[in-house]
């Protein structure tokens, strides 16, 4: 444990340590050096980056055989690597203290979600984007969220001292922990948060909660016997603050309204919205019943019955079946619809209990395409298949009307 410095220091950027190793897997290379402050992937928290001896550090991760930390370079890294080589390490700060600043916040908000809610947290999950705990409830109310992050935010603002120190197996009966994880090699590391919090952690921390700066809880989800929560801490809060801000000043330019009336502005909004929709509905059904009578006018007469056969081709608008419907609210009217394409639609209806079957006449022109699928009721059929063309559908629909007039002449 001795070559992890980052498990008592984790403000150390750049250092000095000596190769012991150099690997080569699938084209990748690795160092492993006697001592380092990199920080392995592991336990839910993403490794360090960084670089040693200017040449990037892409990942960090745990050999397995013998725990040896191995320090992943990106591209041709030279001479670098060879043994006995002291080499120079730069940790990549941003990334590091981020990493600090949410992990040591999630130690925080999970003894919060404890105190308040009497929740345990089961998991945790920090991305690159978003961070995120399960918690062991799914009936918590709002206020007792609201509750849970005011609680993490007044331990951040009392500034506890947050400590690193290892213990034995013995000793871990006699503590009050949050978790206890399986205790490897006889020994335990723990993560106190002075009169806060105290559990077993190999992360890196912040030393005092001050520096974690704020806890936003942005988002939570029921996941069966567990919840969801979404939150950000330190710089990551700052920026979704900053991104929120801008929308809602924004909305507010745009609605010429305050921050606190956006909402009413779009309640307001939504509903002049339903109103003109429920307008143009009217309007197009008026519409179509002109365009209904103009179209049965020039239908084909066969008896009593008139017969409306259109073809339309893949860019027209029409709404076949808003169109059918209006025509067969006249007595005694049969629509065979069909719309060629990058798909081939075509749609047969009748008025009322009419003397045609619209699933013979689908099938009969199916069999004419010589593909596709679909049926109905004798009233009403649709169906469709591959791209055919505009000339291929109308014969079709022949084919169809030919049925027609047999079934209707037998």
């Amino acid at each position: 444990m001795s070559n992890r410095r980052y498990y008592k220091d984790a403000y150390t950027t750049q250092f000095q340590a000596t190769v012991v190793e150099k690997i080569i897997e699938d084209k990748r290379v690795g160092l492993i050096l006697e001592m380092t402050y990199f920080y392995p992937e592991s336990g839910g928290q993403p490794a360090d980056f960084g670089t040693i001896n200017g040449r990037s550090v892409t990942h960090v991760s745990i050999r397995k055989n013998d725990d040896a930390i191995i320090h992943w370079l990106d591209g041709d890294i030279g001479d670098v690597g060879a043994s006995a080589q002291e080499v120079t390490a730069v940790i990549d700060w941003p990334r590091r203290f981020d990493h600090m600043q949410q992990h040591t916040g999630q130690h925080i908000l999970s003894q919060a979600f404890i105190q308040i809610a009497e929740a345990e947290t089961v998991s945790f999950h920090l991305g690159q984007n978003i961070i995120t705990i399960d918690v062991n409830r799914t009936d918590m109310s709002e206020a007792e969220i609201i509750a849970v992050e005011q609680c993490a935010n007044q331990a951040i603002w009392a500034n506890h001292p947050v400590t690193a120190r290892f213990v034995s197996q013995d000793e871990v009966a006699s503590l009050s922990l949050r978790k206890v994880p399986p205790i490897r090699n006889g020994r335990l590391r723990l993560i106190e948060i002075e009169n806060f919090d105290l559990t077993a952690c190999g992360g890196t921390h912040v030393s005092h909660t001050g520096s974690v700066g704020l806890i936003k809880i942005v988002k939570q989800e029921k996941r069966g016997k567990k919840t969801r929560i979404e939150f950000c801490c330190g710089s990551r809060a700052l920026q979704d603050y900053a991104q929120k801000h801008t929308i809602v000043s924004d909305l507010t330019t745009e609605l010429t309204t305050g921050a606190s009336e956006i909402m009413q502005s779009i309640n307001k909004i939504r509903q002049e919205n339903k109103e003109a929709q429920r307008t143009i509905k009217k309007q197009k059904e008026a519409l179509m019943a002109v365009e209904a009578q103009q179209i049965i006018a020039n239908g084909t007469q066969i008896g009593t019955l008139t017969l409306i056969k259109q073809t339309f081709d893949d860019n027209s608008s029409t709404d076949l079946r808003a169109l059918a419907a209006q025509l067969i609210k006249q007595e005694n009217i049969i629509v065979l619809f069909g719309q060629s394409g990058k798909r081939t639609q075509l749609l047969f209806s009748q008025s009322g209990n009419g003397p045609g079957d619209m699933d013979k006449l689908l099938k009969t022109a199916l069999a004419q395409l010589g593909d596709g699928g679909g049926g109905g009721s004798p009233n009403f059929a649709q169906g469709g298949g591959p791209a055919h063309t505009k000339q291929e559908v109308a014969i079709a629909l022949d084919a169809a009307q030919s049925t027609l007039v047999d079934m209707l002449s037998a």
